[in-house]
């Protein structure tokens, strides 16, 4: 239980450490109850600091010496979160030695044990739990890392950089020597040891070095490590071409272990990924799987230079590294498996998750003023609108420009911990454009709204567009300023033909702009690419949607208005069932019917287009909508029954189609891992879904059939999917067979349990006490209760608040073990204003007694910004 009240950081106050530490040597003797850390310091005043002051958290000084000579306790101030020295001199030599227990750090932040080997996570602020140290990115210095260890036990010692040295000692154990040689910051420290199976390769640069590649993981796991090492390869050689960065250091190490707060990190030389994100074949590993290994791979790998060779200030400057390194990968899976497709995957995550926190009571700038704990702010803010910052940044400055600033960015700030302002001028330098109100971006919170209107003057054939720019107060942020917001717009004819384009930039609070020499009414397309992560309200008739979602040549458009018209009606649909009337078959569910159907139909469309366009909106995006319209609240579950009686209309309407599709894509084919066999498999599998809309037992047998003789996961788990929400016997008995079949590979018992979470809350709250589940990994409680949260909102949002009482049990039990974990699962409650009102009185009642029972201050912070 904490009881101690949490300090808030603020940026205002930010002041640079008072000494440069130029090099860190440190000795550690790796046990599991009780590592001996020794580490040696250079220390020299940089500044008008007196004392200095060592962050230092759940660990043991043994001793501390300067010059030297063993300091006095008068000279020498320790407190739960570092210590302090007094009289130091402008130039020292500091030797600590620190004693910590890795078996029982259960946060899995600093040095813990997973699985029987150790392993580290830093960033923000774990090395504090390693030594005492100013743990804070601007501090960089060059490391050297000595390890010794039972070699029986741990046959593998790994740190950053290049080794130096290793050998035998007596006793049965061996030590290794690690050199870093690039100055980094304590975060990108990384210590890994155990025992591993490895698969090696190598990558020739650019100026012909060839760099050792190395994959480690579990025993076993070798033969579904190769997807991840050809994602390297191939992530190496694009950043060469896109940005021109080559890789540095001689070896280039991955590591794989199971229990992992985060996805990756990007340690120097030596990145540490949740197994989750790293290992895949087709027996285990599903599309998605395969997808996010090839986009977190990519991601980890640009931070070698985006992130590590030129690191941030401070953790306010979180979104220089995240939402550029965010950019570039998203870049790189455009590059791999089609730009439309990437851009329009990338909005419906942006969407699903940004827009609701820029929405809610959560909301922060893109650069926070202020935290509690830093580890609250790896969100989809810093993260995926970071990213969608430095698309419209290309887009203002223009592609060459981009590169040039880039460029700059690179060469002018190597080794260095950098601010925003200090990136944004590297484009202002080359382009000559004052970026200065773009800036704002940065500091202001919340989505802006565009509204847009249309004239046609026939006598003067022009076409006249007013774009007007406005974003609703978020907490602490009542007022907001104008934005710089780049906006891509298209003009089509009514036969459907494209016949102009233009890039306009918005700097005032209303825009016109003028079309000349249209000979009819055009159908304006805006925004196109979804040029500014923006939310849209413009006058469009029926006849011009279906027209857009026909044959805009922009694809991300072409859908976005399929989703557009799917909000209104499910909106409507929505509305009409809380107020117990029923529901009508109006003219634009008629049109989207039909242009769905036209679509499955249409033999030249990319299977993996056909899929984005197949799925409808998310239950969260009609709660925003229709918490846009109204400020009553809505119901979840009346959401939920729109989208199913739109999904039944969809299905019932072209049965035969979907039928026809199913089979025509369940021809066998080998099993390939790219776009396009993934697009034909999600395909069969969203023909499949639909198809189970319709009661019967003819989905039924299709999905049995498909379970049984499934020659990959993907096909597999969609099947398991399937059978359990159509529910009954056939499902409990298909549940347990997969779980029989997959019980020893705990990456597959992940997925058993987050489908799991879609059955009744009683059965859920049971699996908690399963052999299987294992309450201290964050991917075990991640798929149940997580899941059970996010998908299966029947039983989450139950009227009598049985669902909202479960999460917060099991945010309370997590805070105790992991409170980083607790708090991401505590974000859920963010929507609670959305809903109707005793929900939101339900969800209110549960964060009050989560604060009562005094949590840490990961928590603290989630559940009192979520009260407002």
């Amino acid at each position: 239980m904490k009881t101690d009240t949490p300090v808030v950081t603020h940026l205002a106050d930010y002041k640079p450490y008072g000494f440069k530490i130029d090099t860190v040597t440190l000795d550690f003797d790796l046990n599991p109850d009780a590592t001996i850390v020794r580490s040696k310091l250079h220390i020299s005043r940089d500044g008008d600091a007196d004392d200095l002051f060592l962050n230092g958290e759940d660990i043991r000084l043994i001793d501390l010496k300067l010059n030297g000579q063993l300091l006095k306790k008068s000279q020498v101030k320790i407190s739960k979160t570092g210590l302090t020295i007094s009289g130091v001199p402008n130039e020292f030599t500091l030797e600590i030695t620190t004693q910590c227990a890795p078996d029982k750090n259960t946060s899995l932040m600093g040095l813990y044990v997973s699985g029987g080997r150790f392993c580290t996570q830093c960033e923000a602020q774990g090395f504090r739990r390693i030594t005492y140290f100013p743990d804070r990115p601007d501090v960089l210095s060059k490391y050297t890392v000595r390890m010794t260890a039972n070699k029986a036990q741990f046959p593998t010692l790994l740190a950053n950089g290049n080794k130096i040295d290793s050998g035998d000692l007596d006793a049965g154990r061996h030590f290794a020597i690690w050199e870093d040689p690039f100055p980094k910051p304590c975060y990108l420290f990384a210590l890994v040891a155990g025992g591993f199976d490895r698969i090696s390769d190598s990558f020739t640069t650019m100026s012909g070095r060839d760099i050792r590649l190395d994959i480690f993981v579990d025993p076993g796991d070798a033969g579904r490590a190769h997807y991840a090492m050809g994602a390297l390869k191939r992530s190496m050689k694009w950043d060469e071409e896109a940005f021109g960065r080559e890789y540095d250091l001689d070896r280039f190490m991955v590591v794989a272990v199971r229990d992992f707060n985060f996805g990756a990190m990007e340690n120097k030389g030596l990145n540490i990924f949740n197994s989750a994100l790293l290992l895949a074949d087709e027996a285990t590993a599903t599309d998605m799987n395969f997808e996010h290994i090839e986009s977190v791979v990519a991601h980890e790998y640009f931070h070698n230079w985006s992130g590590n060779r030129i690191t941030c200030r401070d953790w306010f400057q979180l979104c220089l590294k995240e939402g550029f390194t965010v950019f570039r990968d998203q870049e790189f899976s455009a590059s791999q498996r089609g730009a439309a497709l990437q851009r329009i995957k990338d909005v419906i995550a942006l969407r699903s998750r940004q827009f609701p926190e820029d929405a809610g009571p959560l909301a922060h700038p893109v650069r926070p003023s202020s935290f509690m704990k830093i580890d609250n702010f790896y969100t989809a803010t810093v993260y995926e609108k970071g990213a969608e910052l430095i698309r419209m940044l290309k887009l203002i400055v223009g592609p060459d420009d981009f590169r040039k600033g880039s460029d700059l960015y690179f060469e002018s700030l190597d080794g260095t911990a950098a601010t925003i302002e200090q990136f944004i001028n590297c484009f202002e330098q080359v382009s000559g454009k004052d970026l200065s109100q773009f800036m704002r971006w940065y500091a202001q919170a919340g989505t802006p709204d565009v509204h847009i209107e249309t004239a046609y003057d026939d006598s003067e054939q022009s076409f006249t567009v007013t774009l007007t720019q406005s974003t609703k107060p978020t907490p602490g942020q009542p007022d907001k300023q104008t934005l710089m917001i780049p906006v891509k717009l298209g003009l089509l004819d009514k036969n459907g033909e494209n016949t102009a384009e233009r890039l306009v930039v918005l700097i005032e609070k209303t825009t016109q702009i003028q079309f000349d020499n249209v000979t009819s009414r055009p159908v304006l397309s805006a925004f196109r690419e979804f040029s500014a992560p923006v939310n849209i309200s413009i006058n469009r008739t029926l006849d011009d949607t279906l027209l857009l979602m026909n044959s805009d040549e922009d694809l991300f458009n072409r859908w976005e208005a399929g989703q557009a018209l799917a909000r209104d009606i499910l909106a409507d649909l929505t509305r009409a069932i809380e107020s117990g009337t029923e529901p009508k078959n109006t003219a634009a569910m008629r049109g989207y019917v039909d242009a769905i159907g036209r679509v499955i139909r249409d033999k030249t469309i990319d299977p993996g287009l056909k899929v984005l366009v197949l799925g409808l909106p998310s239950d969260g995006a009609i709660l925003q909508t229709l918490s846009t319209a109204s400020n009553g609240g809505t119901d979840p579950l009346a959401v939920r029954q729109a989208i199913k009686l739109l999904r039944r209309a969809i299905a019932d309407h072209h049965v035969n189609a979907f039928l026809k599709l199913y089979r025509t894509m369940s021809e066998p084919r080998p099993f390939t891992p790219d776009a396009e066999g993934a697009g034909r498999r999600a395909l069969r599998n969203t023909c499949l879904s639909y198809l189970a809309e319709i009661p019967g037992k003819n989905a039924l047998i299709l999905a049995l059939n498909q379970f049984e003789n499934a020659t990959n996961m993907t096909e597999e788990f969609a099947a398991l999917l399937i059978l359990t929400r159509l529910g009954g016997k056939r499902a409990e008995n298909t549940l347990e067979k997969f779980f029989e079949k997959w019980q020893n590979n705990p990456l597959v018992i992940d997925k058993w349990f987050s489908v799991s979470a879609l059955q009744k809350l009683d059965k859920v709250k049971t699996l908690t006490n399963h052999p299987a589940y294992q309450g201290a990994n964050p991917n075990r409680v991640r798929s149940l209760i997580g899941g059970l949260a996010a998908g299966n909102p029947e039983q989450f949002h139950r009227f009598d608040g049985a669902g909202y009482q479960f999460l917060a049990d099991n945010i309370l039990a997590m805070d105790k073990v992991n409170p980083q974990v607790a708090a991401r699962l505590l974000g859920v409650f963010e929507i609670w204003g959305k809903l109707d009102k005793p929900r939101q009185n339900l969800i209110k009642g549960q964060l009050v007694r989560i604060l009562k029972a005094k949590p840490s201050a990961n928590v603290i912070e989630i559940a009192t910004k979520s009260l407002g």
